[in-house]
């Protein structure tokens, strides 16, 4: 017997640490490059094609007493193998529903916590991708910081608990995946933000996030405060939130800080990122609670699933904020970088309202790993 398992099944097990045995049919290249990942998740790949004329040499390295699931890019492949394994195993074989390109696509909402004086923040975990973005509820008003194209998840959220999304921010111009905050904004009637420093080739009207803009909203009057911070982007800007948390965007990370090269300009951009995280990040209060727009590895994520962390445990617990010679640092930054994210000058012409392209090359363009960080 087979049956389909969601992504957002898969999604659970992974943050509750539930185990998990994953045979992935996929290319073993595209395995090595991006996979189902976690604490308790085992893995192994033999392609689809090494399995046409029987599953009986995989069967001897397959678990008999855990969960199995079966993965592909699309579905097709999984589902068929599955099939074979089920009725060689007398057992029942999971296959992910809309393979891999689903696991890509789920967000997975987790409350980060309250607000003093009134209000809550909300993470959202693309595991598939390593992508995070929030929303900050006011009441019946909210706030989305660095949404994803993914745009249904958020709005089945908001309804949810109740609440209109009316600022749409985005901290930087993204490489990495395709915005949905002017898609939002139109929907809801809302206000686009985006740094005019990585505006100057848009093609449609934003509200500029400049330093030192304060954004109230809500009846808890939550307010955010606008702060530039160069380096990943040359418009890069981080949000303080209630004096209570500072969003970095692609700047800081939990076990990295953000690459500075993906508009080609690395040893441009890289003294600002040093300014930003050796300087200006330095001087704020340190029992601000960081929330990145990206994280790398699973073990960043904490055992309620949230990626948060106090800004003076990153300096003491963070590498990259502890390179003291500028040299060192200018070395370590522009030498230690990792490929260019899949499609990311496409996907920065379709944030820059330059390309418009279907449902289908959105996907594709953004398939694969985050290659925010330096390491």
């Amino acid at each position: 017997m087979i049956q389909a398992m969601q992504a957002k099944e898969i999604a659970q097990k992974v943050m509750n640490q539930e185990e998990l045995f994953i045979l992935d049919v996929r290319n073993t290249e595209d395995y090595n490059d991006w996979k189902i990942e976690g604490r308790s998740v085992e893995s192994m790949n033999k392609p689809y094609f090494e399995m046409l004329d029987g599953v009986e040499d995989v069967i001897t390295h397959l678990p008999a007493n855990r969960e199995l699931v079966v993965v592909c890019a699309k579905e097709g492949s999984a589902k068929f193998v599955a099939e074979q394994l089920a009725e060689k195993m007398q057992r029942e074989i999971f296959y992910l529903e809309g393979g891999m390109k689903s696991w890509s696509e789920h967000l997975e909402p987790v409350k980060i916590g309250d607000l003093d004086g009134g209000g809550e923040v909300y993470q959202f975990v693309r595991l598939g991708k390593g992508c995070l973005s929030y929303i900050i509820r006011s009441g019946t008003e909210g706030a989305l910081i660095d949404p994803l194209r993914l745009t249904d998840q958020y709005e089945a959220f908001a309804e949810e608990i109740g609440v209109n999304v009316l600022h749409l921010i985005d901290t930087h111009l993204h490489a990495d995946h395709i915005s949905g905050g002017r898609k939002l904004a139109e929907k809801y009637g809302g206000t686009y933000y985006l740094p005019p420093k990585d505006a100057e080739d848009v093609q449609f009207s934003y509200t500029p996030l400049e330093d030192g803009r304060v954004v109230t909203f809500g009846e808890d009057q939550v307010n955010i405060r606008v702060f530039y911070s160069p380096g990943h982007t040359i418009g890069s800007t981080s949000l303080i939130v209630n004096e209570e948390y500072l969003f970095t965007g692609d700047i800081l990370f939990l076990d990295s800080i953000g690459r500075p090269d993906l508009a080609g300009l690395a040893e441009d951009w890289v003294g600002d990122l040093r300014t930003t995280l050796y300087s200006r990040y330095k001087e704020l209060d340190q029992n601000l609670k960081v929330l990145p727009a990206h994280f790398s590895k699973l073990h960043e994520l904490d055992e309620t699933g949230r990626v948060v962390a106090q800004l003076g445990d990153l300096y003491e617990e963070n590498h990259g904020l502890n390179i003291e010679d500028e040299h060192e640092f200018r070395r370590v930054v522009t030498e230690n970088l990792p490929p260019q994210p899949n499609a990311y000058q496409e996907i920065r012409e379709t944030n820059m309202g330059k390309r418009t392209p279907d449902g289908e090359e959105q996907t594709e363009m953004e398939i694969g790993p985050n290659r925010c960080s330096i390491s």
